[in-house]
């Protein structure tokens, strides 16, 4: 990671846009000393964006299977309780 001044990709455009494609790294700009852009290759770029797609897929994946599958402590918890409930109304 490399953080530079805004002027630095005017002024060593091909530097940077080297130092992004040959790291992978991303390159931080700053404006008056606060952070203002990140700058990086392409190909670093699709694979931080495929990253995040597959993490994103990973946890709907996850959503999904928590939502279909119980803790056996809470079914047979709730199977105690509604027989209970059904014992305490014998006819």
């Amino acid at each position: 990671m490399m953080i530079k001044p805004s002027a630095s990709i005017r002024n060593n455009y091909r530097k940077v846009a080297d130092y992004c494609v040959e790291t992978g790294l991303p390159v931080f700009l700053t404006n008056n000393g606060e952070g203002e852009l990140i700058v990086m290759s392409i190909q670093a770029w699709e694979e931080e964006r495929q990253r995040i797609l597959v993490e994103e897929a990973l946890k709907q994946i996850e959503s999904e299977e928590n939502q279909r599958y119980f803790n056996v402590e809470d079914v047979f918890s709730e199977a105690d309780r509604i027989i209970g409930k059904a014992e305490g109304k014998k006819i």
